[in-house]
């Protein structure tokens, strides 16, 4: 069977991989190398400069292409980093619309830094296609989809953005990082690049900072392509390798997520301290029939209000866990508890935090693979109060 009709279990483990030509080593080696012989000037192997190609890193830029559907992928230093050399791409005066309920990191990556080059962000509710349709105009280059969104979970419909960018003839941008395209195949929708904060599931198991793109047109990836190798912000071989080895279970490691995630968010839901529970796999959430339409699963991530809704309440709860670990990050084996507002989403402005829900008694949860009775009883003793 060619690898190009492996169903995706199998593409986790051979998707765009062959054993090294050199030794027959079945795991892709590390290549710890810099630079790399010629046997004549500019007569070599297809490698030069480890900035420009490595290995290594070559082998994980194909396997993300593989895992998402294209032949396309880049791999840099960080999902912010993959994200840094997208908006490279685009020119002052040009229009980036996106959503409201963003990944603070992302949020202060496009105002911080890219907004005084003149490029124009507009931030909307993409649960409303109306809203977005309404945003775009002629300058618009880029629709950016974060979905489910970070930290409510808000699920966008990923084939009806791709309508609307084709009207103006403009990129659409889906980060996958929640999902994974275990989950979520964004350019089967329509899209046109999916990013991952390879940090979280796609390394899976908190020991590396990474990020890719794949894409779906030639031209494009080229712009990318030279956009990585002259901005040199790439990941190192050590860091492809790990996230190699982590894609090579990221189907089991899914599958327990999302039982897990499953139980906690039910739980959570019937709890007399809780006020609201936000995970997509809830029927009468907004976004559930969209969820069941181009999602495999709801995924592992799920975020709560306490009832009080204060931020002593939360803080104390956070600190109370005992399974659960109160740290930055996502998508690892280990649960993982944060309070965004004043963790991964302080950079955004108060007033822009509570238009977006990302109150003071929010706390946003990344359910591992642990078992599932040892979590509800961490979370029970830590909701006594």
């Amino acid at each position: 069977m060619a690898k190009s009709k492996l169903h995706f279990n199998s593409l986790t483990v051979h998707g765009g991989q062959k054993p090294d030509e050199s030794t027959g080593a079945v795991m892709t080696p590390i290549f710890q190398t810099s630079t790399f012989a010629q046997t004549a000037p500019g007569q070599h192997k297809g490698f030069e400069y480890s900035r420009s190609q490595n290995p290594t890193r070559q082998a994980l830029e194909k396997s993300i292409a593989s895992l998402e559907g294209t032949e396309y992928g880049l791999a840099f230093g960080s999902g912010l980093a993959a994200i840094d050399a997208v908006l490279k791409m685009l020119a002052p005066g040009d229009q980036v619309v996106s959503t409201n309920d963003l990944y603070g990191g992302t949020y202060r990556l496009f105002t911080s830094q890219f907004q005084k080059f003149g490029l124009d962000f507009q931030f909307v509710d993409m649960q409303n296609p109306e809203e977005v349709e309404a945003a775009l105009t002629e300058r618009t280059k880029i629709i950016w989809v974060e979905t489910p969104t970070n930290p409510m979970m808000r699920v966008i419909d990923i084939a009806a953005m791709a309508q609307l960018a084709q009207k103006v003839k403009a990129l659409l941008v889906v980060d996958n990082t929640f999902a994974t395209p275990y989950l979520q195949q964004p350019i089967g929708l329509g899209a046109d690049i999916v990013m991952h904060s390879a940090t979280k599931y796609l390394g899976g198991h908190s020991d590396l900072v990474l990020g890719t793109l794949a894409v779906k047109d030639a031209k494009v990836a080229q712009q990318l392509y030279a956009i990585q190798n002259s901005s040199g912000a790439v990941c190192g071989p050590m860091d492809a390798f790990l996230t190699l080895r982590g894609i090579k279970t990221l189907h089991l490691r899914m599958q327990r997520h999302c039982e897990n995630g499953r139980a906690v968010a039910q739980y959570l839901r019937n709890h007399p301290q809780v006020d609201a529970v936000y995970w997509p796999g809830f029927e009468d959430q907004p976004g559930y029939p969209i969820a069941q339409r181009q999602m495999k699963d709801f995924g592992g991530m799920v975020s709560f209000r306490v009832k009080d809704d204060q931020l002593k309440t939360a803080s104390k709860v956070v600190s109370a866990l005992q399974v659960f670990t109160l740290a930055e990050s996502l998508g690892g084996v280990e649960s993982l508890a944060g309070h965004p507002a004043s963790m991964t989403h302080a950079a955004l402005p108060p007033e822009e935090r509570a238009k977006n829900g990302i109150t003071d008694g929010l706390i946003r949860l990344s359910v591992g693979i642990e078992d599932a009775q040892d979590l509800l009883a961490d979370l029970e003793q830590a909701l006594k109060f």
